[in-house]
């Protein structure tokens, strides 16, 4: 693999890194000047609030908390944040928070801990009187750190259907409809809970389009979607026999709908985004341009199964190659946004990887040309990769190593393949989450 056209390629990413970082996103949008916290189009005379409460969940919120209380510091009544494993302390900075618990708990899958997590976040909003303020940071993956499940469902009923959504290639809207309607907390239920305490809601956003109501399946967020609508998703994917029992039942019931828009509950709910992938992608762009290529976006939008997506790109990469279209070389075209990948083997990756490893069999043989696809959370699926770096060599090296690039891809089992190349992303968690980037390189 060119060692330059890498190198510079992880430079991209950082700098997409670096533009999502929550901290930065808070600082952005988030300012105290004399006693009144301002956020958005809103202004908060801290003076006139009992209590301040801190709450939320997600990859990135411990690091949302920790700029929220540099800011408020001793106005801080309580707070309680759910992060995934590891992402307590993100490039191992160990600082802990003062006035905020940090519960760290399972993700994509919840756990014992993230229920305990859930009730804990729930109690303090419901704790909430009018004059107290509770401040909510939400991120990526905080529907799965959230799982407070509704009667009759349990937590062992959530993981299952959790992981049917997961297995079946259902978009992040799908998954997060049908949560919504388990769920005791998400789909507006938590705002529902604090009323008619004042609620701001800070989101850092890791959905195509940014759509509030399915970042962190919208905690703080009126719900469009319906029952209904999360049978339609089960059904879609003729899953909805192989869901629980109470799953179904609950749902086919329609059983404690969710809070729609026009409802009181959010009369005194100010939800604003803080970050999202577009900001990434943008660094992204600048970055390459600033290191020579000549470079395009595709868009921040990206969705649909890895493997499709993947041959599209290196569709891309071999027209700037042989036909100098849609850019000159030295050529940089990057892309954002969140694909899917439908289970069928028993290999282990995430959806980077299988991007990357369908990337690289489209692209064999050619030179100086690169491909990355990696989340910006630093997890890619149920492995400790961000994602992975293909080149028109990956194929003949894995050959040699006895590797078949098709069989890994049948299996989904695009980790085994990097590993063996010595080309797996890994960065640990970053302390944000604003979904994927791609980047194509070449020269």
């Amino acid at each position: 693999m060119p060692s330059s056209l890498r190198s510079q390629a992880l430079a991209i990413f950082q700098a997409a890194l670096k533009a999502a970082a929550p901290a930065e996103a808070v600082r952005r949008a988030v300012r105290l000047t004399r006693g009144t916290l301002i956020a958005g189009h809103k202004r908060y005379p801290l003076a006139k609030f009992r209590n301040i409460y801190i709450i939320g969940a997600g990859k990135a919120s411990v690091e949302m908390a920790r700029t929220i209380e540099r800011l408020l510091g001793a106005r801080i009544s309580a707070g309680w944040i759910n992060t995934k494993y590891g992402h307590a302390a993100p490039y191992g900075q160990a600082a802990p928070l003062r006035r905020i618990e940090v519960n760290e708990c399972g993700h994509p899958l919840p756990d014992a801990r993230g229920e305990d997590g859930a009730r804990r976040i729930a109690e303090i909003a419901d704790e909430a009187a009018a004059d107290d303020l509770v401040i909510c940071l939400i991120s990526g993956g905080a529907s799965a750190l959230l799982p407070l499940p509704a009667p009759p469902v349990t937590l062992k009923d959530i993981r299952e259907t959790t992981q049917l959504l997961l297995d079946c290639g259902a978009n992040i809207h799908e998954v997060n409809c049908a949560r919504k309607h388990i769920s005791a907390i998400q789909g507006g239920q938590l705002a529902r809970l604090a009323y008619p305490a004042t609620v701001l809601a800070l989101i850092l956003s890791d959905v195509i389009g940014d759509d509030l109501d399915v970042i962190g399946s919208g905690p703080t967020v009126p719900d469009s979607s319906t029952s209904s609508s999360a049978k339609t998703v089960f059904e879609k994917y003729a899953i909805w026999q192989r869901a629980p029992l109470s799953v179904r039942q609950r749902i086919a019931s329609g059983a404690g709908e969710t809070p729609k828009p026009g409802d009181r509950v959010f009369d005194r709910v100010n939800n604003v985004v803080v970050g999202s992938n577009r900001l990434a992608v943008d660094a992204a762009s600048k970055k390459a341009r600033a290191l020579g290529f000549r470079t395009i976006v595709l868009t921040a939008s990206v969705q649909g199964e890895a493997r499709e997506i993947a041959r599209v790109h290196a569709a891309i990469a071999r027209e700037i190659l042989t036909a100098g279209r849609p850019v000159r070389l030295p050529a940089c075209v990057i892309s954002g946004g969140e694909t899917t990948v439908t289970i069928r083997g028993q290999g282990k990756g995430g959806r980077n990887q299988e991007f990357a490893l369908a990337a690289a069999i489209d692209i064999a043989s050619f030179e100086n040309v690169l491909i990355l696809s990696a989340g910006t959370d630093g997890s890619d699926g149920p492995t400790d990769a961000a994602g992975a770096i293909a080149d028109g060599s990956s194929v003949a090296r894995a050959m040699s190593k006895g590797l078949d690039p098709q069989d890994c891809l049948r299996d989904n089992d695009s980790y085994r393949f990097f590993d063996a190349l010595g080309d797996l992303f890994k960065t640990g968690p970053t302390g944000t989450n604003v979904a994927d980037i791609q980047v194509i390189l070449a020269r």
